[in-house]
């Protein structure tokens, strides 16, 4: 029942995902980039996570944290798999996470089971590692997925490995399309990247019931969730360029969207038509308004609050201190007065996920907004995840000096 999940770039994005969705009773951390999920793997909509980047079936455990035990093990048990395998040429790849072996080592170890299988007669092709884990393109394109293909997966978690075999990867493809060939597009606005937007979707929304997941992954991977099957609907009161709105779609909600810029309005328009036809939905479940989140009134009860908020300017540098203190000001003021609006038109224990500014002051430390101090007296309850206790979620990059604050809160 178990499955092994590795995680994007950002792990613990990741992990608080799948444990915002399944429940940290059947969700652990496995070494620092994956995680073990013990739920029916029939119920991991895999399609709609977009913190994991390979979806592994969990084979078995060894009792050792040592290559050269990893490596006799793979060597006893390969050949023999080899020949359960349908006829052709094999593919055979390895992934490798949270070992200290080089590439070369890793590389040495294929040939070598490599060698073990073409003893049974089996030709097989060995990927080779351009680094110690195979990415999802190398993945895709050598078919490692496939009947004849085998991607085994090793990871390192304290005293033992966890051995995987690759079920599914991330639809790179899918993800690049929606993200830059949408026909409305602004640089300085709409950049949040689809893989985040469905992250902040599921830790808003929580976890679905279980017959909620089975009807989900009873649709073909890569097809939209009808909107009739979870019937809820998800408001993003800054939807911008329609980023979260298009990914929400995707994944069965029924979407409310506004912005203040009549703009923003009309290119979320626009992208949400050109989804529409894209993976050819029905009926556009959508209502997009102009509006001001600090005062409008909407119109649709929502279930689920998730957005991007304003995240002030889009400096690429550190500015002076009298500047990013007047950023700050600005952004909490605005964020503040949106959250008390929204707090009078949502229904007790309703839930949001808002991705607000934070700013990279040094390496690996932010500078938060006040208002999340004050989570308490603006009417929410900050949603602590087992698996984040006392930590900010915080997507970033190194490069970026603005970072985005991932909120998980409750109305009271």
């Amino acid at each position: 029942m178990q499955s092994l999940l590795i995680l994007g770039r950002q792990a613990e994005l990741g992990l608080a995902e799948l444990e915002s969705l399944y429940g940290s009773g059947v969700v652990r951390a496995a070494g620092e980039q994956a995680a073990v999920v013990d739920v029916d793997p029939c119920l991991l909509a895999f399609d709609r996570l977009g913190g994991s980047v390979k979806f592994c079936k969990l084979l078995t455990t060894l009792d050792t944290n040592s290559w050269k035990d990893v490596e006799r093990f793979l060597i006893q048990v390969a050949p023999g798999h080899s020949q359960t395998m349908p006829e052709g040429k094999m593919t055979l790849g390895l992934s490798v996470y949270g070992f200290t072996e080089t590439i070369q080592r890793i590389e040495a170890t294929g040939l070598t089971v490599k060698k073990a299988i073409k003893k049974t007669g089996r030709n097989v092709r060995l990927i080779p590692n351009k680094a110690h884990e195979l990415n999802a393109a190398q993945v895709i394109h050598n078919k490692l997925t496939t009947p004849t293909g085998w991607e085994l997966v090793f990871v390192r978690d304290g005293d033992q490995v966890l051995v995987g075999q690759t079920v599914k990867v991330q639809d790179i493809d899918a993800y690049t399309r929606r993200d830059r060939e949408r026909p409305s597009r602004d640089t300085k606005v709409g950049m949040l990247p689809p893989k985040l937007a469905q992250i902040i979707v599921n830790l808003a929304v929580g976890q679905l019931p279980s017959e909620k997941l089975q009807n989900i992954c009873d649709i073909p991977a890569g097809k939209p969730i009808p909107f009739n099957l979870l019937n809820k609907t998800i408001l993003d009161p800054f939807c911008g360029t329609g980023v979260l709105l298009q990914e929400a779609s995707l994944m069965g909600y029924h979407v409310v969207g506004t912005d203040l810029e009549p703009r923003m309005v009309k290119y979320s328009e626009k992208n949400l038509e050109w989804l529409h036809e894209l993976y050819d939905l029905p009926d556009l479940e959508a209502v997009l308004q102009v509006g001001d989140a600090t005062n409008f009134t909407w119109s649709v009860q929502a279930d689920f609050v998730a957005a991007e908020t304003y995240l002030g300017r889009p400096f690429t540098t550190m500015p002076s201190n009298e500047i990013l203190n007047q950023t700050i000001s600005e952004c909490n003021l605005i964020i503040k007065k949106s959250l008390r609006n929204l707090h009078e038109q949502l229904a007790p224990g309703a839930r949001l996920c808002l991705a607000v500014p934070a700013w990279q002051t040094r390496q690996g430390e932010f500078k938060r907004l006040p208002l999340t101090d004050q989570l308490n007296d603006l009417g929410y309850a900050e949603v602590v995840l087992a698996s984040n206790t006392g930590r900010p979620l915080i997507y970033s990059r190194p490069d970026q000096f603005v970072a985005r604050d991932l909120l998980i809160l409750t109305a009271k």
